[in-house]
């Protein structure tokens, strides 16, 4: 069983029917109980950090995953920004489950970054076409496995130890996004360390 965590931000409806055409029964919730049961747990996100935040401690997800060491966490779009230390967006602490912060994408093209976009890396499977729809980004450091050329390079996957954090939509992002989604939940890609200096 896959769990999408609902903490009242996320696109979570097609999140749920992309994990269900790859064959997994689904739960969608913010119950402890439930979380822990999991195969593997994602953590949506569409808005503002900030408010997400808010929400997550309301509900006191935040102790619950912090606590979950024992199966991938996958975090798409928003959600993987909430995985890490601080955010400039609203100037808010996140989950802290992976080092660094995010910030403003510095970029002399349009922010948001939206559209088609290539993925980078030093594996060929995953230099691809995804769907990519945000301002802010993660840091470029060790635990990029790929990232995007915008005016600057911004981190399209990481992986920190069980947190994998997927910057764009797979769930928009056809038959080929939803391949990285399941290696996501079957516990992610190798990473290069070599990602960081590209």
């Amino acid at each position: 069983m896959i769990v999408i965590v609902d903490y009242g931000l996320g696109n979570i409806g097609n999140v749920a029917r992309a994990v269900e055409r790859l064959g997994y029964d689904v739960a969608i919730s913010h119950e402890a109980s439930t979380i822990n049961k999991a195969q593997a747990v994602i953590l949506p996100g569409v808005g503002h950090f900030k408010d997400a935040m808010l929400a997550i401690h309301r509900l006191k997800l935040h102790e619950i995953l912090r606590n979950v060491k024992d199966k991938p966490i996958v975090g798409i779009c928003l959600g993987m920004q909430l995985m890490y230390e601080h955010s400039d967006e609203g100037n808010v602490d996140g989950l802290g489950l992976v080092p660094g912060n995010i910030t403003l994408i510095n970029t002399i093209f349009p922010v948001p970054h939206l559209g088609w976009n290539n993925l980078i890396s030093n594996n060929d499977i995953l230099n691809k076409d995804v769907y990519f729809v945000h301002s802010y980004q993660a840091p470029m450091t060790q635990h990029v496995v790929a990232y995007a050329s915008y005016g600057t390079n911004i981190p399209a996957i990481i992986q920190y130890n069980n947190c994998i954090g997927i910057q764009f939509h797979p769930e928009k992002s056809g038959d080929y996004g939803l391949k990285i989604l399941q290696q996501a939940l079957q516990g992610g890609f190798i990473n290069d360390s070599n990602m960081a200096s590209n």
